[in-house]
């Protein structure tokens, strides 16, 4: 079945616990030959949620990919429960397939409280969503998969190009997007931070390859999320437009690194995702084989 709503998507971040603080989470039919990563960090927070009680809501998590998982088997996540505090709780998370790790990820959770205030704004010169051109496109004139196959495995997420694909150079790579899930969600802000981490694993660590015109889009280029870290600052809905500005400041030794916020459309400042991972021709792969 497509991934083509956003209640399809939530079935997907959806986990069923089958043992104590043990839970597996399924794969949607997909052109992709590896688990969308983006779907492992959205199910794992899912199942840490599903031990913790419902004022705590997550403010950090960092994840590591250590193996590529499968879409033709189930993931099996087991938590961990760190810690639970007045005001905070921890929670660690090893998913798994056919008794390999196939991710890490540890998170912290609080209770709401007033404290100091102060976030960077948005940019100001950004377009309205509904003028800018489906990134869907632009992938499609820009890589070896067409329009068509982009629309297909994103079709839950309405996402629009404004800038950064033409005109970057090695001194600024940056990409800006707009992105919403398609269809109304609940109000529970724990079920839009999932989609916010699901969908903010699209196109973050591509920007660290914009600079570098040789291997954007190239079918020779290897690339593989290795680490995946967000802060959530705010709550922000992520069934209303989401601006996503992203840049990498540096990329090195086959690894790239790249940053992204995550605004609201009135300019609240909901996020902050860090990422690094292997980009790579296919020609530059160490002789030995090995990742």
């Amino acid at each position: 079945m497509r991934v083509d709503h956003i209640d399809q998507v939530l079935d997907l971040l959806n986990v069923t616990r089958v043992g104590p603080d043990v839970f597996v989470g399924e794969n949607p039919d997909t052109d992709l030959q590896r688990v969308f990563g983006g779907q492992v960090m959205g199910q794992a927070l899912n199942a840490m949620y599903s031990t913790l009680p419902q004022d705590r809501l997550a403010h950090s998590m960092k994840s590591y990919f250590v193996r590529p998982g499968s879409t033709a088997a189930p993931i099996h996540y087991a938590v961990s429960r760190t810690r639970d505090g007045g005001s905070f709780s921890s929670r660690h998370v090893v998913a798994s397939q056919g008794g390999q790790d196939i991710f890490v990820m540890t998170a912290s959770f609080k209770v709401a409280e007033d404290g100091f205030e102060h976030s960077t704004p948005a940019p100001a010169d950004v377009p309205d969503p509904e003028t800018c051109t489906p990134l869907s496109r632009v992938l499609g004139a820009l890589s070896p998969r067409t329009a068509e196959v982009w629309e297909r495995e994103w079709a839950s997420l309405d996402t629009r190009y404004i800038r950064g694909v033409e005109g970057t150079d090695a001194g600024d790579p940056r990409l800006q997007i707009w992105f919403r899930a398609v269809g109304q969600m609940p109000d529970d802000p724990r079920l839009h931070q999932m989609v916010l981490a699901y969908a903010s694993d699209l196109t973050l660590l591509a920007v660290s390859t914009l600079a570098h015109p040789e291997a954007f889009g190239s079918p020779r280029l290897q690339m593989a999320t290795i680490d995946h870290s967000m802060w959530f600052h705010r709550p922000i809905r992520a069934d209303r437009w989401v601006l996503y500005d992203q840049v990498s400041p540096d990329a090195n030794n086959a690894l790239g690194f790249s940053m992204g916020k995550l605004f609201s459309e009135d300019g609240t400042l909901g996020a902050h995702a860090v990422q690094e991972g292997l980009i790579r021709m296919a020609d530059a792969r160490p002789r030995n084989g090995l990742v």
